[in-house]
C-alpha cells in the first residue's frame, strides 16, 4: 500500500521527502489499527490511505498528503494537536487541526448545519486552501463507499454534497473532483433518472464513438498541415451535467447535442486561436455559442476556448481548445497552482483568491442561516457575466447582476455614491442586466444620500448586499446610540434617581466589559436597537450603588417594615390585616412575596414582628411544627404595590428582551429587577421582579409572556 501512494507522488515530485510520508502512514496506522472499522467492514485505516491516494493525483505537496493520512487522528483516536505537532511541524498539525473542526459542525436544521459548515469552510479556505482540499478529498472517499450505509443517510449525505462540496470544488476549479462528486451524489438522490442517463449513454457509446472519431480524424489531418503540436480527446460530458440540461431545460435525452464534446490541447496560447481558425473553416460555428475564457478567465483560474460548431450532418457539437498548463489547471484547479512547496507564497496565486476574502468580508456580516446560504448559492453556483471597466479591466459578476452590483464590486464608495450608469456609451437604468462584453461606467455623485433599500431586491451579488447592509446599519447605529443613550436616562430618572449618581462613566465602562461590548457605543446602540433594555443597565448600576451606598440606599428605599394597628383597622401603608393585635411591625417575606389575591399566612418571628408569608411557601411548610402562626387577610381597600419576582425560561434570540419589555409595558407593570444567565443549552434565564397591585395582574403577565415566541415556561419564583 505504502509503495503505491510513494511511486505516485514520486511521480510528479521526484525531490519529495517521503520520510514524512513514511512516518505518517505508520503513525495513523498504529493509531487507527484494525479495530475501528469503517461501514463497508474494511480497516478504517482504509479510508486515511484512501484520501491520501485522492491528493496525491491531485498533485499535492508532502505535508497535506501527510495531514490527509492524519486527518481523522485526532478527531477518533486519543492523539492531539500537541501530539502531531511534536511528531512532525505545525503546519501539519493546522492542517489536521483545521480538517477536524470541519467535521465537529453540528446544528438543529438542515438549513443552520448546510450554512454553518459552510461558514467553517469560508473561514478555513481564508487560512490555508489546503484544509478544504483535504476536506474535498475526504468527502470523495466516502461518497464512493456510500453504498455501505442506510438509505436515509446515502441521500442526506448525497445532498449534501451536491449542495455544499460539489459547488466549492467547481469555485476552486477542481473539475475532475467536482464531476465525481456530482455524478455520485445523483446516484443516491435520483437513482432512476442515474440509471436512466447511465444506460442511455452506454446504448449510444459505439454510435457516439464511431462518430466523434470521424470528428477526430478530420481534425487531426488538418492540424498537421498547420504543423501544431496538439492532442485530441473526446470527453463525455458527466451524467449529472447531461442531468441537469434533461430536467432543468426539460429536454430529453436525445434532445441534447453536446453528450460529448472534443478537447484539443497545445502548446501556447497562440495555437489556440490557430486552431480556433482551423475549427472555424471545417465547421460553421453557431452563433452565440462562443466563450474566450483565455482573455476573460473564470474566476476559479479556468482558461479555454470554448466553440459550438455544426457538423456535416447538421448536428451541433461542442469543441474545447486549450493550453496543457490550463488543461492541468482545469482538472486539478487550484491544487495545480500550489505555490507552498517551497515555502513562499505566490502574489498572482493570492490575487486569484480575491473571492475567497470577498466571500469571507461578508460571511461575517450574515447572521441569518437562510440567507447566507441564499448569498453563497449565488457566489458558488450560478453562471458568470463578464463586463469591462472603462479602462478595459474583466470583472466577473454572478449572472443577472446590474449597474450598482459592478458599482459596488469596483468599491463600496463609488457604490454607495452611485446615482446612474452608463452602458457602451448609453445611459441605462439600474437595474439594467448586465451582458457579456458590456462596458460600464458608474455615475457618481458627492452629494447622494447613499444607496436606496430598493437596491437589495435589484442587485445579484452578495458582496453588493453585504456592502448596502452595512451602509443602513452604520446609519442608524448613529440613531440607535442616541436613543439607547436617552432611554438610560429615562429609566435612571424613573427609579428615583439623579443622572449624576448612576451615569457615571467608569460605572458605565464596567458594564461595557462585563457584557463583552467593544465601546460605550455600542453598548448604547444595543438598547436603542432592542437588542437589550435600558432596565438590564441601569439594574447593573443600582445595585453599583447599593454596594457603594448601601446606608443612602436603604434609607431611600426602607418599604418593608410597617406599624400594625392597634384595632382591626390596617394602618394605610400595611395592606394586611390582623385581628385583635396592635403595636406589631409587619413585613413582607422576601422568599415568596405574597401580593393581593394570594392565600397568605402570618409568621412570628424572633424580635422583627409577623413575616406575610403565602400560604404554599415552601419555608411556611418547613416551620409548621413551631406553632408560631397567627391569621392575616388582605386589606381590599388598600391601593399600595407589591414586588413579585417571576422566572422566565426561553429560547435564546435576539430581540427576547424587547418583545418581554413589550408586554409589561402594554400592561402598565413597572419593572424594578432584571437578573438574565444563558445556560450551556442556549437557554435564557431571567428572573424579574415587578410592582404588582393584586394577583390577578400578575396572572395576566405570566399569561402574556406565555404567548411570546420562544418561551418555554414561566413561573413565581419562590427562593
Amino acid at each position: 500500500m505504502l509503495d503505491r501512494l510513494i511511486n505516485d507522488i514520486l511521480a510528479y515530485n521526484p525531490m519529495a521527502d517521503v520520510s514524512v510520508i513514511k512516518k505518517a502512514y505508520d503513525y495513523a496506522k498504529d493509531f487507527h489499527g484494525d479495530i475501528i472499522l469503517r461501514f463497508s467492514g474494511e480497516a478504517y485505516f482504509t479510508h486515511p490511505f484512501n484520501v491520501a491516494l485522492i491528493l496525491a493525483e491531485l498533485n499535492m505537496d508532502v505535508d497535506t498528503i501527510a495531514a490527509g493520512l492524519l486527518h481523522d487522528v485526532v478527531e477518533d483516536t486519543n492523539a492531539t494537536y500537541d501530539d502531531i505537532k511534536k511528531e512532525f511541524n505545525e503546519e501539519i498539525a493546522n492542517l489536521v487541526d483545521g480538517v477536524t473542526k470541519l467535521s465537529k459542525v453540528k446544528y438543529k436544521s438542515k438549513e443552520e448545519r448546510q450554512a454553518e459548515s459552510l461558514r467553517k469552510m469560508v473561514i478555513a479556505m481564508s487560512k490555508d486552501i489546503r484544509v478544504i482540499i483535504i476536506k474535498l478529498a475526504d468527502r470523495l472517499h466516502n461518497i464512493r463507499t456510500l453504498q455501505y450505509m442506510t438509505p436515509e443517510k446515502q441521500k442526506e449525505k448525497a445532498i449534501e454534497t451536491l449542495e455544499i462540496y460539489a459547488p466549492i470544488a467547481n469555485r476552486l476549479g477542481m473539475a475532475s473532483i467536482k464531476w465525481e462528486l456530482e455524478d455520485l451524489s445523483l446516484k443516491y438522490i435520483d437513482p432512476e433518472a442515474f440509471t436512466d442517463i447511465t444506460e442511455k449513454v452506454k446504448q449510444k457509446r459505439k454510435e457516439r464513438e464511431e462518430y466523434i472519431q470521424g470528428i477526430i480524424n478530420t481534425l487531426e489531418e488538418k492540424l498537421r498541415e498547420a504543423e501544431i503540436d496538439f492532442e485530441i480527446s473526446g470527453r463525455p460530458k458527466g451524467i449529472y451535467s447531461i442531468y441537469k440540461k434533461m430536467y432543468h431545460k426539460n429536454k430529453t435525452f436525445e434532445e441534447i447535442y453536446d453528450v460529448t464534446a472534443i478537447r484539443i490541447l497545445v502548446n501556447s496560447v497562440r495555437d489556440c486561436y490557430g486552431v480556433l481558425g482551423t475549427v472555424h473553416t471545417l465547421w460553421k460555428p453557431m452563433p452565440g455559442r462562443f466563450k474566450d475564457y483565455i482573455a476573460m478567465p473564470k474566476p476559479n483560474m479556468y482558461q479555454s476556448l470554448h466553440t459550438t460548431v455544426i457538423s456535416f450532418n447538421g448536428e451541433p457539437f461542442e469543441i474545447q481548445i486549450r493550453t496543457f498548463e490550463m488543461h492541468k489547471t482545469a482538472e486539478l484547479g487550484i491544487a495545480a497552482h500550489w505555490k507552498y512547496k517551497e515555502g513562499v507564497k505566490d502574489s498572482e496565486f493570492d490575487e486569484k483568491l480575491n473571492w475567497l476574502r470577498h466571500m469571507l468580508d461578508w460571511q461575517q456580516e450574515t447572521n441569518d442561516p437562510k440567507e447566507f446560504m441564499e448569498s453563497l448559492k449565488i457566489d458558488l453556483y450560478t453562471d458568470e457575466v463578464f463586463v469591462f471597466t472603462p479602462k478595459g479591466d474583466v470583472i466577473n459578476l454572478p449572472a443577472g447582476s446590474t449597474p450598482i452590483d459592478f458599482a459596488y464590486r469596483v468599491h463600496s464608495g463609488v457604490g454607495n455614491r452611485c446615482i446612474g450608469a452608463k452602458i457602451n456609451g448609453r445611459i441605462v437604468p439600474l437595474d439594467y442586466k448586465l451582458k457579456n462584453g458590456n462596458q460600464i461606467e458608474i455615475i457618481t455623485s458627492s452629494n447622494s444620500n447613499g444607496p436606496s433599500r430598493d437596491w437589495l431586491k435589484i442587485v445579484k451579488s452578495s458582496q453588493a448586499k453585504s456592502k448596502i447592509r452595512k451602509f443602513f446599519k452604520d446609519k442608524e447605529k448613529d440613531t440607535n446610540i442616541d436613543k439607547g443613550k436617552e432611554a438610560i436616562e429615562r429609566e435612571i430618572k424613573r427609579q428615583g434617581f439623579k443622572l449624576t449618581e448612576l451615569f457615571k462613566d467608569d460605572w458605565i465602562q464596567e458594564i461595557v466589559k462585563k457584557m463583552n461590548f467593544k465601546t460605550t457605543e455600542n453598548l448604547f446602540a444595543s438598547v436603542g436597537h432592542g437588542t437589550m433594555t435600558e432596565l438590564q443597565v441601569v439594574t447593573k448600576l443600582i445595585a453599583k450603588y447599593k454596594v457603594l451606598h448601601k446606608d443612602q440606599y436603604e434609607e431611600r428605599f426602607k418599604t418593608t417594615e410597617v406599624q400594625a394597628p392597634v384595632k382591626p383597622k390596617p394602618t394605610p401603608t400595611s395592606g394586611v390585616i390582623i385581628q385583635d393585635v396592635d403595636n406589631i411591625k409587619i413585613r413582607f417575606s422576601k422568599c415568596c412575596s405574597p401580593v393581593p389575591g394570594d392565600e397568605i399566612v402570618g409568621y412570628i418571628t424572633r424580635g422583627r414582628g409577623v413575616s406575610i408569608h403565602r400560604a404554599d411557601c415552601t419555608n411556611i411548610v418547613a416551620a409548621e411544627k413551631d406553632g408560631r402562626f397567627i391569621e392575616v387577610e388582605w386589606d381590599t381597600g388598600n391601593k399600595m404595590t407589591y414586588t413579585a419576582e417571576i422566572q422566565i425560561e426561553s429560547v435564546d434570540r435576539p430581540g427576547l428582551l424587547q418583545d418581554i419589555t413589550n408586554v409589561y409595558t402594554a400592561l402598565k407593570v413597572n419593572a424594578i429587577n432584571l437578573n438574565l444567565r444563558v445556560n450551556k443549552d442556549k437557554i435564557a434565564i431571567m428572573n424579574m421582579t415587578f410592582e404588582i397591585k393584586e394577583s390577578k395582574d400578575l396572572a395576566e403577565l405570566i399569561k402574556r409572556f406565555k404567548k411570546i415566541d420562544g418561551i418555554l415556561d414561566v413561573y413565581r419564583y419562590k427562593k
